[in-house]
């Protein structure tokens, strides 16, 4: 299946998704296109075959045992969302909470994410942590006389750079940065400072320290995200950018082929970041013909159970799975 993303606009982001990325929008900005998302806040719609039209998430939980493959059974949640994120602009600083706090005061699960540099301009950098362990009360003391960055773990990053970012810590996209983010299905979000800005309507957008300090991890600054070893074969290679209890994220670079298998743990969500090639499927129940082209900035979904397929081109992708 092939989608179509959800586009979403906010205040800090800016027009590249449209110009590389191939997202089709009026408007000028965009700052964010949720890739895969059965979201009710955005929903991806497939584009192709005879389910052209219907949402991923109609098509999904219609046949959940056999879209979402064993690790999902009886599952009607879909779990992950991914997104191209845009910052033309500092995104707030924020901080996301564990399952066992969101499911107790939010009804939802908490979110869990990964972020992918897919390009940053020179010197660009993300807020990761605290760069030193502080107090409840200076945290406090800092929100209140918007000094908190001054304490923040400033990283500078560069394309290919890969960052999990688990409950509690405190984080934040800085300006001129393009991410591929993969997530828990969830929008479970505190904003503790966003820089005084203020949206079109001329307010402020709301924080949510009390419920930022129930939650925020400061004490603890993250290391160094695990580096995996790329295995090569014939043709491609593979290298594992981040494994977590909610989801694991593949770097699959294709020199002419790759002989790859969506079998029936789990269904994949393949990522086009860079080329274009074509995809060969061996299983053609979605309706189509069993082949696909696909080009920089395509989402492909594959139900588990679709069996080996191939990727022929010159491409990059992320590939996901549960």
């Amino acid at each position: 299946m092939l989608l179509k993303p959800a586009l979403k606009n906010y205040i800090w982001g800016g027009s590249r998704l449209k110009s590389e990325f191939s997202v089709e929008s009026e408007d000028a900005i965009v700052a964010e296109a949720w890739m895969l998302s059965c979201n009710p806040a955005g929903e991806s719609t497939i584009i192709n075959g005879s389910l052209a039209g219907k949402t991923l998430a109609e098509v999904l939980f219609s046949d959940i045992d056999h879209s979402l493959g064993r690790k999902m059974m009886f599952s009607a949640y879909f779990p992950i969302l991914i997104k191209l994120i845009d910052a033309e602009n500092d995104l707030s600083v924020q901080v996301h909470p564990g399952n066992g706090y969101a499911l107790e005061k939010e009804g939802r699960f908490g979110k869990t994410e990964m972020w992918y540099v897919l390009d940053a301009r020179k010197g660009a950098n993300i807020y990761y942590g605290f760069s030193r362990p502080i107090s409840k009360n200076e945290l406090i003391e800092r929100i209140e006389r918007n000094t908190l960055p001054d304490v923040l773990n400033r990283v500078i990053v560069r394309p290919g750079d890969v960052f999990l970012i688990e409950p509690g810590t405190v984080h934040a996209i800085g300006a001129g940065i393009l991410v591929a983010e993969i997530q828990q299905n969830s929008d479970a979000t505190y904003r503790i400072f966003d820089y005084d800005r203020t949206d079109s309507s001329g307010k402020k957008r709301e924080l949510h320290i009390e419920e930022a300090l129930e939650v925020i991890n400061t004490g603890v600054t993250p290391g160094s995200v695990k580096s995996y070893s790329t295995v090569r074969c014939k043709g491609y290679s593979v290298v594992r950018l981040a494994s977590c209890p909610y989801f694991s994220v593949d770097l699959v670079s294709v020199d002419t082929q790759a002989d790859l298998c969506c079998g029936s743990e789990s269904f994949t969500s393949l990522l086009l970041i860079e080329g274009e090639g074509r995809i060969l499927f061996g299983n053609k129940a979605a309706g189509t013909d069993g082949i696909m082209d696909v080009r920089k900035g395509d989402s492909v979904f594959l139900p588990a159970n679709t069996g080996d397929y191939r990727i022929q081109g010159k491409c990059r992708a992320l590939r996901t799975v549960r």
